[in-house]
């Protein structure tokens, strides 16, 4: 069933998750081309027009107070869907690419102490933004808590967090609970007051989950959970774990104390107490990973603070799978899909959509390279057609990688002079020129023309094309000689092959004047 888009903007393409205050969708903007986050508000307790009134100045209260938070720790809001008779409220926001942090706990698979240190300090980082605006979260816990790629942590949902300011009136809360049983506070469970000191309690939680890969407590019900973090004593980190250093295990025991004002006084305390456990700037990465496969570094930040972004590595090409016999069922399924995304992605060009038809493309690459195989040449056809789209979106630092392995994927079945082992280096060099590596640039551009030339001749519609980029890309960094020794014999070639009143030769007229002018 397809679903319209949120205010003729937002399109829904994927279900992410569904919580007390709604359900979040993967989706995109596009107006801007982007991928986006969308939470629909829930608005099945709305039982009148008060409810409705209500709930709407609750999902307005969410929307600016998640927007408040300026931190790269919480994600950021786009915009705020908020329209009488509020039957449907939408919260769009930054789409975050990262893995939940509960997939990171095991007792099995115990990380290392200054990775859970590090993810307890970047936590308290957006804690003590929150809670300076004052908000409070209310539900911390592992599954609101993402890590992307590059370890940094990213804090989710401030949806059910409260303003503290004494002149905003309290709502309704409309049935919905506030916060998960098993991170609650003493003070939460009793419907107190809540206050910054309840995050700290439930970071506390998370630090124990983190340190030991166990939760504080545990039991079959709610009311169990309840009583233990009311009036129960913790079991010892260093008990459970007894490399855990003295101080912070002391730190645990501070941020889980049953009162508040015997916890650190706020976040930055907290962090502060967590700083001897971190890396200091400039120490080396570990020499191996922590035995929990696949948990990117979260200590990154610290020992390599401000550090720019990592070159990309080229994707590997996967061994091909066994190809299905033709005609197959698969194969049948296959080309469906294909034909489906490939009409899909012809709207969305259309629209100059790039972000959004380039991933409709890897749905069916990743489908179809579990059933055909990697290296299949339909999958290899599709793979390049994404990468020229992200070519042509301005998306030069993912394509180059995919362009290159392209290359080596083609050239293992069609030898160094295959038309696409061509076309992939060609589309390369472009992407390399656009990235400013000039001198990598003009080497695979040199390199590929030779082929051409070997291949064809030096007036094939291929050949020109890589003689003009590179004659450009010359004239470009002021190599005045080297261009006009590519360009007027190009020059003279068009003006045989084209006329003089052709575009193309006129073109190059026009840059061979300015290279004289200048």
């Amino acid at each position: 069933m397809s679903i319209e888009p949120v205010a003729g903007r937002y399109e829904l393409t994927e279900k992410i998750s569904t919580g007390g205050m709604g359900t979040v969708w993967r989706g995109y903007d596009a107006v801007l081309d982007r991928e986006v986050a969308v939470k629909v508000i829930r608005t099945d307790v709305v039982t009148s027009i008060r409810d409705a009134k209500e709930l709407a100045d609750r999902f307005r209260r969410e929307a600016r107070i998640t927007a408040r938070i300026r931190h790269h720790g919480v994600p950021q809001v786009y915009d705020a869907v908020l329209e009488e008779p509020y039957e449907q409220l939408y919260l769009v926001m930054e789409y975050i690419h990262g893995t939940s942090l509960r997939s990171y706990v095991s007792p099995g698979a115990l990380l290392p102490i200054p990775w859970a240190a590090a993810m307890a300090a970047q936590i308290a980082t957006v804690l003590s933004h929150a809670h300076a605006i004052p908000v409070v979260h209310r539900d911390l816990k592992p599954d609101n808590v993402l890590v992307s790629a590059d370890g940094t942590v990213k804090v989710l949902d401030f949806g059910i967090a409260a303003i503290l300011r004494p002149d905003v009136p309290q709502l309704t809360r409309l049935g919905i609970p506030m916060g998960t049983y098993q991170y609650m506070s003493p003070e939460q469970t009793r419907a107190r007051q809540v206050t910054p000191q309840s995050d700290l309690y439930a970071l506390g939680c998370l630090l124990h989950e983190l340190l030991t890969g166990q939760p504080v407590f545990d039991g079959p019900t709610e009311d169990d959970f309840v009583e233990q973090h009311r009036h129960s004593r913790p079991t010892l980190v260093r008990v459970l774990r007894p490399e855990v250093p003295e101080d912070l295990e002391k730190l645990v025991l501070e941020l889980l104390a049953k009162k508040p004002e015997q916890r650190p006084s706020d976040a930055y305390a907290a962090y502060v107490s967590l700083l001897p456990f971190l890396p200091p700037p400039g120490s080396p990465a570990p020499q191996s990973g922590p035995q929990f496969a696949g948990c990117p570094d979260p200590t990154q930040m610290y020992r390599r603070p401000n550090a720019p972004r990592p070159p990309e590595a080229a994707p590997s090409v996967p061994e091909p799978a066994p190809a299905p016999s033709p005609g197959g069922v698969v194969d049948t399924n296959f080309k469906d899909a294909v034909a489906a995304a490939n009409s899909k992605v012809t709207e969305l060009l259309d629209d100059e959509r790039y972000v959004q038809a380039a991933d409709a493309l890897q749905d069916v690459i990743d489908s179809g390279s579990a059933a055909l195989g990697a290296r299949h040449p339909r999958v290899l056809a599709l793979r390049k057609k994404r990468a020229a789209i992200l070519f042509v979106g301005g998306d030069y630092r993912r394509s180059l990688p995919e362009f290159d392995d392209l290359n080596r994927a083609y050239e293992a079945t069609e030898g160094p002079t295959g038309n696409n082992v061509i076309d992939c280096r060609r589309h390369a060099a472009d992407c390399r020129a656009e990235l400013g590596h000039v001198t990598s640039a003009l080497r695979e551009y040199h390199e590929v023309l030779s082929l051409v030339r070997a291949k064809e001749s030096d007036i094939s519609q291929t050949a020109i094309e890589v003689r003009r980029s590179i004659g450009t890309l010359l004239a470009s960094e002021g190599d005045v000689t080297a261009a006009h020794e590519i360009l007027t014999p190009l020059f003279d070639d068009l003006r045989i092959l084209y006329g003089p009143d052709h575009e193309e030769t006129r073109e190059v007229a026009e840059m061979l004047g300015y290279l004289a002018d200048g």
